[in-house]
């Protein structure tokens, strides 16, 4: 087996069927088997995925034992050269999977590989290369030097924002949303650390690749991540499970260091706890658009189907228009002929349009406050 994917999901049965439909053509032509973990969703997730997708391995757990702990379960039952950890809530390219594991054979030093996650409306994601949360990379990051300085290398390392996105690099941490291990290097790293319930297990286990002796790349590969790391850093519950980790990594790595770090990170959570008691988060209607105008993205036979879906998921709109696919190829949409429509929504129609050109899209788009929409006609879904 060349590559064995694993799943993590816990109640967004309806991403993780996209991620799967998108996992399924990317896998085409390799040596693939998929896992998909399960803890214990109570969104029906199991009774409506695994009729779908037989070829898929079903594991369920009676209880969520956390993030790490399922993956591992999966590990322990795959046979591929190399493992990838993927998050339900990802859609992957066609050609992805098949360049990353073109890399790794190509790089027999590499131990991990990671890709450019964008959101859902194409923005980069920080948290696809970062360094490690060392003493001083923490300080800065508690402390917000990293925001005020963001192009420094001294000052803003967590992230590396000075690193081109667009790049190949060598680079500490890789997120645990899309993470290519090869098995070697994990069998001598160990498994991930199941002490982590929810985040740092990624970058403990980066850490370890690297003390075994390998190396982990990011690699400029597109990927779609709909709720990204850094969309959460506001949540109180968020900052708690995140610095707790980051305590745990500390621990464990620099144990001489451990009294003042923790003393950082008590102070860090109890200012952001003052600021959320002070400036709590009012739960907001969602905005609602005066002049939304949908663009769609499929075959013209198609359009009526497509359509009627959108009028029910977002009544308010004032018109739809069609990018004819029998005329026209998808990346003709970045004429100024559409700008000019000022467009707020596209949908793509899968299988008309590939996930690749839905990623590059997304990527290439110079508007990142258009929401993106992909429609599936053989589930006759549509996730945004």
């Amino acid at each position: 087996m060349k590559i064995s994917i694993v799943i993590v999901n816990y109640n967004v049965k309806y991403y993780l069927e996209q991620c799967l439909c998108s996992v399924k053509n990317a896998i085409s032509g390799l040596e693939a088997e998929v896992f998909v973990v399960d803890n214990h969703s109570t969104d029906g997730s199991m009774e409506y995925l695994k009729p779908r997708f037989p070829e898929v391995t079903f594991i369920e757990n009676c209880d969520n034992p956390g993030f790490a702990r399922a993956n591992n379960q999966a590990i322990a039952r795959s046979s591929g050269e190399y493992i990838l950890l993927l998050n339900p809530d990802t859609v992957v390219g066609e050609e992805s999977l098949r360049t990353l594991v073109f890399f790794m054979d190509e790089h027999p030093e590499a131990g991990a590989a990671g890709v450019k996650m964008l959101d859902g409306h194409g923005v980069f994601l920080p948290e696809s290369k970062r360094s490690f949360p060392t003493p001083w990379v923490s300080f800065c990051k508690i402390f917000g030097l990293t925001k005020i300085r963001p192009g420094s290398r001294l000052f803003s390392r967590y992230n590396l924002p000075y690193l081109d996105e667009n790049e190949q690099h060598e680079v500490d941490v890789l997120a645990g949303a899309f993470m290519m291990l090869r098995r070697e290097a994990l069998d001598k790293a160990g498994l991930l650390d199941e002490s982590f319930f929810m985040y740092g297990e990624d970058i403990d286990l980066s850490y370890r690749i690297q003390a075994a002796g390998y190396k982990n790349y990011y690699i400029p590969e597109r990927l779609l991540h709909y709720k990204g790391e850094s969309t959460r850093y506001a949540d109180l519950s968020y900052v708690k499970s995140f610095y707790g980790a980051m305590l745990i990594f500390y621990r464990k790595y620099y144990p001489h260091s451990g009294w003042w770090m923790r003393l950082l990170i008590a102070v860090a959570v109890f200012f952001r706890a003052i600021i959320a008691f002070l400036f709590p988060r009012r739960t907001k209607k969602p905005h609602r658009i005066k002049h939304r105008r949908l663009l769609v993205f499929c075959y013209e036979e198609h359009l009526p189907e497509v359509k009627s879906i959108c009028l029910k998921r977002m009544p308010e709109l004032e018109f739809v228009n069609l990018w004819n696919l029998n005329e026209e190829h998808v990346m003709n949409a970045f004429c100024r002929r559409n700008q000019m429509k000022c467009f707020t929504d596209y949908v793509f129609c899968v299988p008309d349009v590939r996930f690749e050109q839905v990623l590059l899209m997304m990527d290439k788009s110079p508007n990142k406050k258009i929401t993106y929409h992909i429609y599936n006609r053989d589930t006759q879904q549509i996730i945004g």
